[in-house]
């Protein structure tokens, strides 16, 4: 069985000319920042920061945000370089399918599937939450939660899928500049958030910087307490879940790696960018450090005003409680809003990346053809309309939150992924013009990987349990039905090859009889 077949750069970018599988580049850079500020800076700002404090790092969490971001920004290097090579949708995905093979392009997509998919659904659901609290701040008696006898449903997720589904069937143009409409909006509340915060902060409270290591009781942030709460890394040594130290710098660093997800959906943007090859590195560039300096000024803002011991004694630690303990329970209207506004932008991402993938994964034959129709606007509509009904469904019907956890673990394999793939890549096609490379091949490629396989170690025994069962279920899928389906396998691809390259020889030859003419 041929399961490491891999597709040459040739054959995957001949594919983005297919009749009827094309998708309409009108991205620029910009766009792409905008894209990747919308999708990491949503509730995550205002919440996993102070959660991280509490519970892990103390003022230290200035030090996780950074080494997250260090980790992911040099990730995303990895995707630049991918992307300046092959500007086609699918991201690590497509990246993975050109370097090392067919079956872990299948797992990094089903992987990805599960990161979207569970990421569209929670955040969509949380903006209804959100929604609802904002307008009882307000002192507005509305609720979008309805009940039908013992069936409950909250109409929020439809309202707000719906929308940015509409906006992505008539073009990702459209939905990127009310997208970035938005997020320049939320920026703005943010710098305000922190500028006030700044004049409430007490130098005192970043004493310690990193609180001494304490034993737990039980670890935070699980749904069960004990050992599948606990680290894998610590269940596998046998230790004792501790809190705080450097250990907890650590961990805390693997929780607020939430904080910067989404980057690898930028990329799944390539082919519809212009110029991807210049515009794609310098989006997601641009907008990596724009992410890094709002989290790590909100964790100085959000350390410096309350000791890390305060925000502890709160359920639900958040920027909003630091302001609460400090008296200022204005902020929280502002900050609510700014939630809600934040939420919104990151459900259009997640419902752009998402379908993008299957959108990929299905050219490719590994999923039904169909689903890679586009049409008149460029996009995949019909795809676009399905993955919206399921995402809203979810969020409005079920209780999707003891799977938050899945979006972690399934962006980092795909980081560990597309890092492997860089040297691998760099000896294979060394001929290829890259016009981004990422500096120290191969040991900063290695480095990465490896960096990004300790944080997975510290996410949770339950979540790596759940983990390896959707990992099961993708290999029945792709046995029973990808594998001999796989358009590399069944010898299209190198026909679509062969036609490509027909159609680029008459386009030359036409441009040089014009010439000539």
């Amino acid at each position: 069985m041929q399961i490491f077949r891999t597709k040459s750069v040739e054959q995957t970018i001949a594919e983005t000319n297919e009749t009827g599988h094309a998708l309409k580049r009108n991205l620029g850079w910009w766009d792409l920042a905008v894209m990747g500020v919308a999708v990491a800076v949503g509730a995550g700002i205002f919440s996993v920061g102070a959660e991280a404090a509490a519970f892990h790092a103390g003022p230290a969490v200035i030090v996780s945000f950074i080494i997250a971001g260090v980790v992911c920004g040099a990730a995303v290097m990895c995707y630049a370089e991918f992307a300046s090579i092959m500007p086609v949708a699918g991201s690590a995905y497509t990246f993975t399918y050109a370097t090392i093979g067919e079956i872990m392009a299948w797992i990094i997509g089903w992987d990805l599937i599960l990161e979207m998919l569970m990421a569209g659904s929670v955040i969509s659901k949380y903006w209804g939450v959100y929604l609802n609290d904002f307008m009882r701040l307000m002192g507005l008696n509305w609720n979008t939660n309805l009940s039908f006898g013992a069936f409950h449903i909250d109409i929020a997720p439809i309202i707000i899928v719906g929308f940015f589904t509409a906006l992505l069937v008539f073009g990702t143009k459209i939905g990127a500049r009310v997208d970035g409409a938005m997020t320049i909006l939320k920026i703005g509340i943010v710098l305000f958030v922190v500028v006030v915060g700044f004049f409430y902060i007490k130098s005192a409270n970043y004493t310690p910087f990193v609180p001494p290591s304490e034993p737990a009781n039980h670890v935070q942030h699980g749904e069960l307490g004990g050992s599948m709460a606990q680290p894998l890394w610590q269940w596998m040594t046998h230790m004792k879940p501790t809190i705080y130290g450097w250990s907890g710098v650590i961990s805390g660093a693997a929780l607020v790696f939430f904080a910067f997800i989404g980057f690898d959906v930028v990329a799944t943007a390539s082919e519809e960018t212009k110029n991807p090859k210049r515009n794609v590195p310098l989006g997601i560039g641009v907008g990596m450090l724009l992410v890094i300096v709002m989290y790590v000024l909100v964790a100085v803002v959000t350390t410096g005003m309350v000791s890390y011991k305060q925000l502890a004694s709160v359920d639900s630690p958040s920027l909003a409680t630091a302001f609460e303990l400090v008296g200022a329970d204005w902020a929280a209207k502002i900050i609510s809003f700014a939630i809600v506004l934040g939420l919104a932008t990151v459900v259009m991402v997640l419902l752009l990346g998402l379908t993008r993938v299957v959108f990929a994964m299905s050219r490719d034959g590994l999923l039904p053809r169909a689903m890679s129709k586009t049409g008149a606007h460029g996009t995949p509509a019909t795809l676009q309309i399905v993955v919206g009904v399921v995402v809203a469904l979810v969020a409005a019907c079920f209780d999707i939150s003891v799977l938050s956890d899945m979006v972690n673990i399934g962006t980092l394999s795909a980081f560990t992924l597309v890092a492997l793939a860089i040297p691998i890549m760099r000896k294979k096609r060394p001929d290829l013009p890259r016009t981004f490379k990422i500096p120290g091949n191969p040991w900063v490629p290695l480095i990465v990987a490896a960096a990004n396989l300790w944080l997975m170690l510290n996410l949770t025994v339950l979540t790596w349990i759940r983990f390896l069962v959707w990992l099961v279920l993708g290999f029945i899928v792709y046995f029973a039905y990808s594998y001999n389906h796989a358009r590399l396998g069944t010898g299209e691809l190198d026909a679509e090859l062969e036609r490509f390259d027909k159609e680029e020889r008459l386009r030359q030859l036409g441009e040089t009889k014009t010439r000539h003419d």
